[in-house]
């Protein structure tokens, strides 16, 4: 509040127009810089899509979100919460192909869930319309967690927020098991592509507290 009264004090010397105006945009600037948003993720908005390349063919599929929710500061460009996503709805539409996946690589049973717990946000994001933004946060598979960074798209409205990520997951280098035979390789790393939305809830500073 001291801060917002000594810049409103430094307007007084203006006309009386110029300084309505001038007060009027540093109150909303501040306004919204001391406003906390939640984006809640909607499961039935969200798809996870992963590409896994093959000597002979591309390997195709999806998994599907559990639950979701972030805290993002604006201001300071902090982020927490995180999204869970389902292990075993992974599947590529063969069904010997998903079983050893599940089985043996993925170990779906003992570590049900992927997970990724976003730190910070590199970039500005607009309160509307859309921003390219990078997102620097803790991704777990398989019982590892590792750090990642997130190239994205964010799109944000008064309501609404989606978003479009894709990143590489190196599997074999984290320590799962490359699932090729002596017929058929595999690469070591997998594409993944996200496509999340949801809700937008803000709240002020004070009734974060």
């Amino acid at each position: 509040m001291g801060t917002a009264h000594n810049i409103i004090r430094a307007t007084t010397g203006f006309s009386g127009r110029r300084s309505a105006v001038l007060i009027f945009v540093i109150a909303t600037a501040l306004s919204s810089a001391a406003q906390q948003v939640s984006l809640q993720l909607d499961p039935a908005k969200t798809t996870v899509r992963f590409t896994l390349d093959a000597a002979l063919h591309t390997v195709h599929g999806t998994f599907q979100a559990k639950h979701g929710t972030l805290q993002f500061d604006p201001a300071s460009a902090q982020v927490s919460g995180e999204i869970v996503v389902d292990t075993k709805s992974g599947q590529t539409g063969n069904g010997m192909r998903d079983r050893k996946m599940h089985n043996e690589v993925l170990e779906s049973d003992r570590y049900p869930e992927i997970t990724f717990r976003p730190v910070r946000i590199e970039g500005s994001v607009a309160n509307q319309g859309k921003s390219s933004v990078t997102i620097h946060g803790m991704f777990s598979i398989h019982g590892m967690e590792q750090e990642i960074t997130i190239p994205a798209e964010v799109d944000m409205s008064a309501d609404h927020w989606a978003a479009t990520a894709h990143f590489t997951v190196p599997y074999a280098k984290w320590g799962l098991k490359n699932p090729s035979t002596l017929f058929l390789r595999v690469s070591d790393s997998v594409e993944v592509e996200v496509v999340a939305g949801g809700s937008v809830v803000k709240h002020t500073a004070s009734s974060a507290q």
